[in-house]
């Protein structure tokens, strides 16, 4: 019986110790039985942990449940060395088609259990329970010293102390355990009879030293099938697929995590003078992030990690130990380079691989293929990938990742490139997590292809989708995943849903994202006519809607109308194909500036539209803010109007700053405002300014408070501020031109 803690370098050397001095013929092992066809692949060249088992719910591919692996855990030393020892292997844990029909299937068998007479909340450590009766209260640093970087003349001598351990705690508390752990050891029991009527007393056993006790205590085979009988299973199917060392972390949220599983990984393949290889380790780290690490610093560093674990009697320099004398001699005291150790080292991005011959969903073997092709490997560590979509293999790349994303699989996120911003850049944020394998599986269920799975999921969501502005965003994601095949039946669901849409607001919301859509169309070589036609009518009725939809809003439909107004106006902008239809829009804008019954907002915004595009002179804006600000207007809708107008990211502090025709009568308006009045309009203001530029806020500021228009006013204060003068001097402008023309590398008149 060696009972051990998954995931120990210690445990592992001393399961290998065990199985070389007792050559067993049998070796059993915790895990779900239905994978003992698949241990063969474990001597496979193209088998690298970490990896684990994976078994998910033929019906329901998201129930899964996962048995994960890494060089260090003694469940796999055990493997490796059956196999290599021409040992039989077989699992003994309770089946994956109850674990999966259970209402919380795990992922492995966690270090905690519950015990019987404590409650079903209380959760028990055993290895921190160990720790506290030993007087240590650092649970992690206890079991090291004791077993990990410990060695043994008798190498059966450490499972006996901790079998002995185990059944004390046990008897502590109960002699059991959660329910779930008496099925459970029921079924190994039965599975060890079996193995000793088929093998003697020649098998060995690999367990979670908390089971040890009750494997070994005396049972009948009825009471064990008594346990197991009328269990809820499911039918299931089990593989192996890659795991991470980030995914054995305990910050992970898996429930028989390790602090430091880069740091366990280590010890388990550098068994002599740990301490002198990691710090050369660090080292090469920290040399490759250009920061000033020497020979002197390793040696130094490792004298200062020996001597500390002298002085707190410790067996060998252990991971605190190393920590502190990295901060102290490589860091300079500070914990930025340790970040970074922690991060790639003592954690570490390491990604398994499994072989081709482990069994696979036919999408998960596309999505090998297209990746092969691509060019495009799974990384377990972040990275950023821009995208060129003019190069056809970008753009290829780019359609994998988005039809990935239609179909669940959060492989990458788009994120704002660097560069430029044009529609022929793209950048993504790349890792690779084991759970999207059960993604995968769960995408399975639409398609065998990639492609034909992305197909059918936009085909059925268009066929259910209710929403317009839902079904405009799908029709938006199928451009960008280069789904033809499935832009039919979403763009007749969209032409059907528009139809029957009669509000302006869900309209003017589902506009933008087709009109985004149509820039596709020439970097990705996409037919975008049909959908073109679509935006057009959406475009047309909007402008036949929007103003009656206008009149009469409180504040907040106003505030969110005039989102949908700044949508539809960069969108109708995009439709650069119909003349007519700016033109109509235009025409739209007028109206809805002139009309009284329209809040101030969208009335302001209106404006300030028509003036960025040309359409209104500054004479005429200067005129309708006048009336806006005019003291028979109410101070709120005057407010409404100045937000509408200047308000935001668009510019407007800027237009204040070089027109004082419009500041002045801004600061006309707001010094004739009462004091209750002026308490109300208050907070719309400052809002509305505080969008500015600092730089511009503080001209803004300047110019204001030297006096209202007129001589003083602000433009005699734009004649007193650095930058700002009455008329421009042509001699001070002429001189920058000669270093104009060497920038744009130009020819400089005579």
């Amino acid at each position: 019986m060696l009972g051990v803690r998954h995931h120990g370098p210690g445990s592992a050397r001393a399961v290998l110790a065990a199985l070389d001095a007792g050559r067993p013929k049998a070796v059993l092992i915790e895990g779900p039985p239905e994978a003992d066809g698949l241990v063969g692949l474990a001597a496979e060249e193209g088998m690298r942990p970490p990896v684990a088992l994976l078994a998910h719910a033929v019906d329901d591919p998201g129930r899964a449940a996962f048995w994960p692996m890494a060089e260090f855990s003694p469940e796999w030393a055990a493997i490796r060395w059956a196999l290599a020892h021409g040992a039989e292997v077989r699992f003994i844990d309770l089946p994956a088609v109850h674990t999966l029909a259970a209402s919380d299937p795990t992922w492995d068998d966690s270090e905690e259990y519950a015990s019987e007479d404590a409650g079903a909340g209380l959760r028990v450590d055993p290895v921190a329970e160990l720790a506290r009766t030993a007087g240590h209260d650092d649970a992690e640093r206890w079991w090291e010293d004791v077993v990990e970087l410990r060695g043994a003349t008798d190498p059966f001598a450490p499972f006996e102390a901790l079998a002995e351990a185990m059944g004390a705690l046990r008897e502590a508390y109960g002699h059991g355990g959660h329910p779930r752990d008496l099925v459970r050891e029921a079924h190994m029991r039965i599975r060890l009879r079996a193995a000793q009527k088929e093998f003697g007393d020649d098998v060995a056993v690999v367990c979670g030293a908390w089971h040890v006790p009750a494997l070994r205590r005396r049972g009948t085979v009825t009471a064990d099938r008594a346990l197991l009988k009328g269990l809820p299973k499911v039918k299931a199917e089990l593989t192996w697929v890659p795991w991470t060392h980030r995914r054995l972390a305990r910050r992970s949220g898996y429930g028989a995590g390790i602090e430091a599983p880069g740091w366990y990984a280590h010890l388990f393949t550098a068994p002599d003078r740990p301490v002198e290889r990691w710090m050369t380790k660090v080292a090469g780290l920290l040399r490759a992030e250009d920061l000033p690490v020497s020979s002197a610093h390793v040696i130094e560093a490792v004298r200062l990690a020996d001597t500390l674990a002298a002085l707190r009697g410790r067996p060998l320099a252990g991971l605190g130990e190393t920590t502190d004398a990295i901060r102290a001699v490589m860091g300079d005291g500070s914990d930025a380079a340790l970040d970074l150790v922690r991060d790639r080292l003592v954690v570490g991005d390491v990604l398994g691989t499994v072989p081709a011959a482990a069994p696979a969903v036919p999408l998960q073997r596309d999505l090998e293929r297209l990746q092969r092709s691509l060019r495009l490997k799974p990384e377990a560590q972040e990275r950023e990938l821009d995208l060129d979509l003019r190069k056809d293999n970008d753009a290829a790349r780019s359609r994998l990742l988005h039809r990935l994303r239609l179909l669940g699989v959060t492989w990458g996120d788009p994120v704002a490139g660097r560069g430029s911003t044009g529609t022929f850049r793209e950048s993504w944020r790349l890792r690779w997590e084991p759970e999207l394998h059960v993604q995968i599986a769960e995408a399975g269920v639409w398609g065998t292809t990639v492609e034909a799975a992305a197909t059918a999921w936009a085909e059925s969501q268009a066929a259910a989708a209710d929403d317009l502005a839902a079904i405009t965003s799908l029709a938006e994601r199928c451009l960008l995943a280069g789904l033809t095949d499935a832009l039919p039946a979403v763009l007749h669901a969209l032409a059907d849903r528009a139809a029957l849409d009669t509000d302006v607001a869900h309209l003017a919301q589902a506009l933008p994202a087709l009109a985004r859509a149509l820039r596709y169309g020439d970097v990705r070589a996409t037919d975008t006519t049909a959908l073109r036609e679509v935006a057009a009518g959406l475009a047309e009725r909007i402008c036949v809607g929007l103003p009656p939809a206008c009149a009469a809003l409180d504040a907040d439909a106003a505030a969110e109308m005039r989102e949908r107004l700044d949508g539809v106006h960069t969108a109708i902008a995009l439709l650069t194909d119909r003349g007519d239809l700016a033109d109509r829009w235009a025409g739209v804008l007028r109206r809805l500036a002139g009309r009284e019954r329209v809040p101030g907002v969208l009335r302001g915004r209106a404006v300030r539209l028509l003036l960025d595009e040309g359409r209104f002179a500054v004479d005429e804006a200067a005129r309708l803010m006048g009336l806006a600000l005019s003291p028979g207007a109410p101070p709120a809708d005057a407010a409404g109007w100045v937000e509408g107008f200047v308000g935001g990211a668009s510019g407007g502090g800027l237009l204040l700053v070089h027109d004082e025709r419009l500041l002045g009568l801004v600061d006309d308006w707001l010094g004739g405002v009462s004091a209750d009045a002026f308490t109300d309009v208050l907070p719309l203001l400052r809002r509305t300014f505080a969008a500015y530029e600092p730089g511009v806020r503080r001209t803004l500021g300047e110019l204001v408070a030297r006096g209202p228009a007129g001589p003083g006013g602000p433009a005699a204060a734009a004649a007193a501020t650095p930058g700002f003068a009455p008329e421009p001097d042509e001699r001070r402008a002429d001189a920058v031109l000669p270093l104009l023309h060497l920038i744009l590398g130009t020819e400089v008149p005579a």
